[in-house]
């Protein structure tokens, strides 16, 4: 029961004693007037004193009522005022955003840093973690100094990356590099494409053909808006730097044997264009990549690459969070905390479970980090940030000082 609900019940209680002591104060009264009658009839002023010591019995036995009343109404009370907080917020409607208090410092709270143990276990603050993600969200949303780099267009783009599950009025945002993998699996099982989610080969999970997700750009303009406004929406980010680092190694040096075109086509289109020593003939090398991303004129190149780009264009890109009111946000860092909480928050938790989450792979590598950017000049570092500043800020992710200074 609600705390709403447990308030109402006490209520009428407390006004059924109410009732019941007033019908036993008259019965008593009219008993002690029978009594009364009798005494002095029978029995004169010598007997006043029973009648007075019946009625201090009857006084007492009311106070005791409304004592017990009391006492049952207070212990059933939420202690703790979380009968009204523990729900999930769960904004679904693409309306204009209320206006809500906006904190002067746009940083993620020092507490509230994802580290992937932040939060594990205390499923009191599940709620509340990401109430906050959302406001934070919304605060750099109104931040008009950050608009270029934090609003998109909703295009056919955007609507590409969003896949739909109609069965459960779910939709989910692809964003590559922090695993979308398992999620689609997820949803593969909810649409009815398979029973469970170690029945699905891997070659089926990003065939869109035959995966049974559909994307929400493959619906009419009216479709489109009833699922934005009326399903839940989430998607999951991390790191920025961490997913572009991700992405390179992905590939550009493992490189699945089925996607030969990042090494054979968009690898020798970047090195043409950024290698400062036109004479090195290694493959593709991070300063490249970096020196491709933070090039503020890139759009030509990406252009020309197509859609092999959403492993590392913008989130801001990929999902527009601010065009798009999202449900929740996800954190790759807490995804053990936040897997479970999206279940449940989409109603359904009892019907499938996220996939184990094996040891140590969500949490932030400073080391790695580090590793990947040294020896990259402080200019195209800077200019790689000014980028993905939009990322950082939006989802509370520091910013990487140990790399800028």
């Amino acid at each position: 029961m609600t705390h709403i609900h447990i308030e109402v019940l006490f209520l009428v209680m407390e006004s059924t004693f109410s009732k019941l002591t007033k019908i036993i104060n008259v019965s008593i009264f009219s008993l002690s007037n029978r009594k009364c009658q009798l005494y002095m009839a029978h029995m004169h002023a010598d007997n006043m004193h029973h009648q007075w010591l019946l009625l201090a019995a009857c006084f007492w036995v009311i106070f005791m009522f409304m004592v017990a009343s009391k006492f049952i109404t207070l212990t059933f009370k939420d202690p703790d005022g979380y009968g009204a907080k523990q729900e999930p917020l769960i904004l679904t409607a693409v309306t204009k955003v209320e206006e809500v208090h906006v904190p002067e410092e746009k940083h993620w709270p020092e507490e509230f840093q994802p580290t992937g143990k932040a939060f594990s276990g205390n499923l009191i603050r599940q709620p509340l973690v990401h109430m906050e993600r959302l406001e934070l969200l919304r605060n750099v949303c109104r931040d008009t100094a950050l608009r270029d780099l934090s609003h998109t267009a909703v295009s056919k783009f955007v609507l590409d990356r969003i896949f739909v599950c109609d069965k459960h009025k779910i939709l989910f945002c692809q964003t590559p590099k922090v695993g979308n993998t398992q999620w689609k699996k997820v949803l593969i099982v909810l649409n009815g494409a398979f029973s469970s989610i170690e029945e699905i080969p891997e070659n089926i999970v990003h065939d869109h053909e035959k995966n049974g997700l559909p994307r929400l750009s493959s619906f009419s303009d009216s479709e489109i808006k009833k699922r934005l406004n009326l399903y839940f929406k989430f998607f999951i980010v991390r790191d920025p730097f961490e997913r572009l680092i991700s992405a390179f190694k992905d590939k550009f040096v493992h490189n699945p044997r089925f996607e030969p075109w990042y090494r054979h086509e968009i690898a020798p289109g970047i090195i043409r264009k950024y290698r400062k020593n036109r004479t090195e003939t290694k493959g593709l090398q991070f300063e490249d990549f970096v020196r491709y991303l933070g090039d503020p004129n890139h759009r030509w190149l990406d252009l020309q690459f197509g859609d092999h780009i959403i492993h590392w264009v913008t989130y801001v890109e990929l999902c527009a969070p601010c065009e798009i009111t999202y449900s929740v946000i996800g954190h790759h860092e807490t995804l053990e905390d936040d897997a479970p909480y999206i279940l449940k928050a989409a109603g359904i938790d009892h019907l499938v479970s996220y996939p184990t989450i094996p040891p140590g792979i969500t949490v932030y590598n400073r080391t790695k980090v580090e590793r990947y950017f040294s020896g990259i000049s402080k200019r195209d570092i800077r200019r790689l940030y000014a980028r993905f500043e939009g990322d950082f800020k939006l989802f509370g992710y520091r910013e990487p000082d140990f790399l800028l200074n």
